[in-house]
């Protein structure tokens, strides 16, 4: 199992000095990888909201060993622009970036600027996307990076979607378990194969607590952390504890 860090890029968090100032720490720290949020609005009136996409280059910039994680809501993206970045990104972190590509979680941040906030129309338009995304890759010269795919388990949708790329990183619909991860790995890999990357975010403490879900064939734990778990001397506080090995 490898680690890495879940950080917002919203509220407290919605600022790229502070977000590129843990990422920092995380690398040093002994951490494997970081995942930013993708967002253009959040349901809190007035929070900052800042860019994922700068704030994982500046990341890249500073950094030489964690994989970058960034989450794309590509339905309401133009997709020839994610291929840019995302190809420019890869080169400056020398190899570095996963892409994690879902359909997102607010309906607002399609409906407010025109687009349809249907899930099946953001499923219809993700699958779209991730065509376009890697056939320009291709006819770029672009060397494909890892793709992951959401999902809600027990949906099987996103992880069908997953299994035609690198690997998956499902939520869960109420209080997960670690047969619930183990019965999505199943069901993920009879699609696809032992390859495939299962990805579980969760709140850890000890390895302890992590072990059980890596026994059960989770690939990466990723530390959510954010504002429900406090200030960012508290986010720094964690990531300076180093991931939850066994």
């Amino acid at each position: 199992m490898r680690y890495a860090l879940g950080l917002p890029t919203v509220g407290i968090f919605g600022e790229i000095g502070p977000l590129v100032d843990l990422a920092v720490s995380a690398e040093s720290h002994g951490w494997d990888g970081i995942q930013l949020w993708d967002h253009l609005l959040f349901d809190e009136p007035g929070w900052p909201v800042t860019s994922s996409t700068v704030a994982a280059a500046a990341i890249a910039a500073r950094t030489s060993r964690v994989q970058l994680i960034l989450t794309v809501v590509l339905p309401r993206r133009q997709v020839q622009d994610v291929a840019r970045d995302t190809a420019a990104l890869s080169a400056l972190s020398g190899g570095r970036l996963t892409v994690l590509a879902t359909i997102g979680s607010l309906d607002e941040e399609y409906a407010a600027f025109g687009l349809d906030p249907s899930l099946r129309a953001r499923g219809r338009a993700l699958d779209a996307g991730l065509s376009t995304l890697t056939g320009l890759w291709s006819s770029w010269g672009v060397p494909r990076m890892p793709i992951w795919c959401g999902g809600r388990w027990p949906r099987r949708a996103g992880l069908r979607r997953a299994a035609r790329f690198d690997g998956a990183a499902p939520l869960f619909d109420a209080a997960r378990t670690v047969e619930d991860v183990a019965e999505a790995g199943r069901f993920l890999r009879g699609l696809g194969g032992d390859h495939l990357d299962l990805t579980i975010e969760g709140a850890s403490s000890t390895a302890a607590e992590v072990t059980p879900y890596a026994a059960a064939g989770a690939t990466w734990w990723v530390e959510a952390l954010g504002w429900w778990r406090g200030d960012l001397a508290a986010a720094a506080a964690r990531i300076a504890q180093g991931p939850p090995r066994a």
